[in-house]
């Protein structure tokens, strides 16, 4: 069986899924998304996605397509078509079809939703949590509301393309200051000189990472220290360790800034622990 879409009501085969061309999505990147990772078939942080959904959503003024119950029996119904027990759930919810105008439609749309399945290959994953992987360092030039989970993704996009030039995974933006925000699609971390954890607190302008934040919960049960300040670039390379948080990366290894090592340029025991830690919460709490 191929893979299946749902798309505005309906479960369609993944080819011939579509939108209209005055989505607002398409045109004007009216919308948001959120991604969960599936472990055994079930969707890991649960609340923290909703949550931030419909937070985001309420940030554009956009309604729930529908309530978070019957979401659920949605995003679980498309997993189950699509057979998949291991890997990503993607749900993109835009303000809906409308002409073209920078203004909401009046009166209002119906918001479109659009739910896709994808597999993920768990153990080349681990092979590649255990090797570490590289980021580079850009410029940060996103604007002022990366709390919102949005689908206009332009400058992580060609962020993410000048890592990937270079042989790298992922790109972590530098504020006017020096600083790492976060990364194309994750957050950022490091294991400084004293072993304390450091990672920006979300009052700064970028995402309210889920996975962040369960790690967070996982670090605290487990009477690790963690302290919520900015590094740079430099504080990286100095650092014992570095990793970076995702729905798909989980909790991978930085082994390398710029093509620089950190510490030994290996993986450190503290990420590598918090991997295992965390996805054993995640198998414990998805739903």
């Amino acid at each position: 069986m191929g893979r299946i879409a749902y798309v505005n009501g309906r479960f369609v085969p993944h080819a011939a899924a579509t939108v209209h061309i005055e989505d607002r999505g398409y045109q004007l990147a009216d919308g948001v998304y959120e991604v969960w990772a599936l472990f055994g078939g079930k969707l890991a942080d649960p609340e923290g996605h909703f949550a931030r959904l419909e937070r985001s959503l309420g940030e554009l003024s956009i309604d729930m397509p529908m309530s978070r119950a019957a979401l659920t029996l949605v995003l679980k119904e498309a997993v189950r078509r699509n057979r998949v027990t291991e890997g990503l759930v993607y749900l993109q919810v835009t303000r809906g079809v409308a002409p073209r105008d920078h203004a909401f439609p009046n009166p209002s749309v119906r918001p479109a939703v659009v739910i896709t399945v994808s597999r993920v290959d768990r153990a080349q994953s681990e092979a590649r949590a255990a090797k570490g992987v590289g980021v580079v360092t850009t410029p940060e030039n996103r604007w002022g509301r990366c709390d919102i989970k949005t689908v206009g993704l332009l400058p992580n996009v060609l962020a993410k393309q000048k890592a990937r030039a270079v042989g790298a995974v992922e790109a972590w933006f530098v504020d006017d200051l020096g600083f790492v925000t976060e990364g194309a699609s994750s957050n950022a971390w490091i294991v400084d000189g004293d072993g304390r954890l450091r990672t920006r607190a979300t009052n700064a302008n970028i995402l309210r990472g889920v996975t962040r934040y369960s790690l967070l919960d996982v670090i605290r049960e487990n009477g690790l220290e963690v302290d919520e300040r900015p590094f740079t670039p430099a504080d990286a390379l100095a650092a014992k360790e570095a990793f970076i948080t995702g729905a798909g990366s989980l909790v991978l290894p930085v082994v390398s800034v710029d093509g620089k090592p950190v510490g030994d340029g290996k993986v450190g025991p503290v990420a590598a622990r918090l991997r295992r830690l965390y996805i054993e919460q995640a198998k414990a709490s998805a739903i």
